[in-house]
């Protein structure tokens, strides 16, 4: 015990005087975040965690290299906050070639210390689609028949906003938004106007001859290249990059944020709810299994964490969990299809006041609704079959068929009489009297003894 005690003690010493214990940060460079795809709660939980980690390390520079089509408003203030309150400067880079900063992206992207873009890429379209409403007209515009040519112009902007109060209150604070980050940064302040109220959008071209980004590179050591020696300000302070040589450290998002981003999808958190929604009921009505009840509460529960990431109406939720009550209500109650019709308008209406969002990929649309309410109701369908085939089947075992089964006295002791039915040993009790060798009939199980009669068949066989 004392030689593996030593042992353990050396092993701990040279594990602490190791190079990988005292090993030192990696020297100061340049910090590269890939962000692709929807901007959601992981995104801004994923930038955020860099920032402090960029600042830790005193990166000399923190690139966000950004490809995608928006996300959601509350994810997108989140990382300009934690822009404006860097210490580090932080360069937005539109890449690769095909890249976009729509929506989300374009805000980021004029929050940044510098803005740059490859070539064929392309940024605005920054109207606050929730709403659903494009000022300038298009697709979302005015309502049909809506009266604008009265509206007055708001302060600011070039042009009178359309719609309902709500709406332009909503475009007139992205509007605002979007000038205040513009001028805070000396960018062009009429496009970003423009792509708001009119969803604008330009190439990097377009966007660096109007004064929206500072440079246009074609990949990552050129943009480090182009920016060695530029001066920018960063809480007041002038900072001069020097970029040339520094080291580069690629960071991608580690497993838990990849795991919150598939999670922050209205599909797949619905489909996790019905999965555990089913799996509890499963384990509710066949007791002892344990796997469905375990498989099901897990699923809810991630589901639930899904849902509070998520821009989601409580209300659809709700409606979705009592259309799915309705349904495996209708596997068992006699309403003759009114309660699993009312689940299946539940569950749809659910679904679609579930995402107050219309952003690119957070909706549920009415074929994913409709796939999922057809699915469970089939499911239902089937339960419901299998246990009416069940009910209508003749029972095979247990007291219910013992009634007028035959048998024979086997043993006449001091105690009663004993017969065999069905290959089992029975005490029996009849008003007749029996003899060892009677063949007799259960009339009746009480307990554990068997009421019975003597059969005709005693007539014509030998008494032994």
């Amino acid at each position: 015990m004392l030689r593996l005690l030593h042992i353990l003690l050396m092993l701990f010493a040279m594990l602490a005087t190791s190079p990988l214990a005292t090993a030192e940060p990696p020297p100061a460079g340049v910090r590269v975040v890939r962000i692709d795809g929807i901007i959601g709660p992981a995104t801004a939980s994923f930038v955020a965690q860099q920032l402090d980690a960029a600042k830790a390390s005193g990166d000399r520079l923190l690139v966000l290299r950004m490809d995608t089509p928006g996300g959601l408003d509350s994810a997108m203030r989140e990382i300009i906050r934690g822009i404006l309150a860097s210490p580090v400067p932080v360069a937005t880079f539109v890449h690769p070639e095909g890249a976009r900063a729509a929506s989300a992206g374009t805000y980021i992207l004029y929050a940044s210390h510098i803005a740059a873009m490859a070539p064929a890429t392309n940024l605005g379209a920054a109207t606050p689609v929730a709403i659903g409403i494009s000022p300038g007209g298009g697709e979302g515009g005015p309502r049909p028949g809506a009266d604008t040519k009265d509206e007055p112009a708001e302060k600011g902007t070039s042009k009178p906003v359309a719609g309902s109060t709500m709406e332009r209150k909503a475009v007139n604070d992205a509007t605002a938004y979007l000038r205040s980050l513009a001028e805070l940064r000396g960018r062009d302040l009429e496009f970003a106007e423009q792509a708001v109220l009119e969803a604008a959008s330009l190439s990097a071209t377009q966007a660096l001859a109007a004064g929206v980004i500072d440079l246009i590179a074609e990949d990552l050591p050129s943009l480090l290249a182009q920016l060695d020696g530029r001066e920018v300000e960063v809480l007041g302070k002038t900072v001069t990059l020097a970029t040339a040589d520094a080291d580069i450290h690629l960071v991608e998002a580690d497993l838990k944020h990849r795991l919150l981003g598939a999670l922050a999808n209205p599909q797949l958190a619905v489909v996790l709810m019905m999965i555990g929604v089913y799996g509890l009921f499963f384990e509710f009505t066949s007791p002892g299994f344990g796997v469905p009840g375990v498989a099901g509460a897990i699923c809810l529960l991630i589901a639930l964490y899904a849902f509070h990431m998520l821009p989601v109406n409580w209300v659809g939720v709700a409606l979705i969990g009592f259309g799915a009550a309705l349904m495996l209500a209708e596997a068992f109650l006699p309403s003759f299809g009114a309660l699993g019709v009312g689940g299946l308008v539940a569950f749809v209406l659910g679904g679609l006041f579930l995402i107050d969002s219309q952003v690119p990929a957070f909706g549920l649309s009415i074929p994913f609704l409709f796939g999922m309410a057809l699915l469970s109701a089939l499911t239902l369908f089937a339960i419901g079959s299998f246990a009416a085939r069940a009910h209508r089947r003749p029972l095979a075992s247990g007291r219910e068929i013992m009634a007028g089964a035959g048998g024979r006295i086997t043993t006449i002791d001091a105690d009663g009489a004993w017969a065999t039915v069905d290959g089992e040993s029975w005490r029996v009790d009849c008003a007749a009297p029996l003899e060892v060798g009677d063949a007799i009939q259960v009339e009746a199980v009480h307990g554990l003894t068997l009421q019975v009669r003597p059969c005709a068949e005693n007539s014509e066989q030998p008494r032994s």
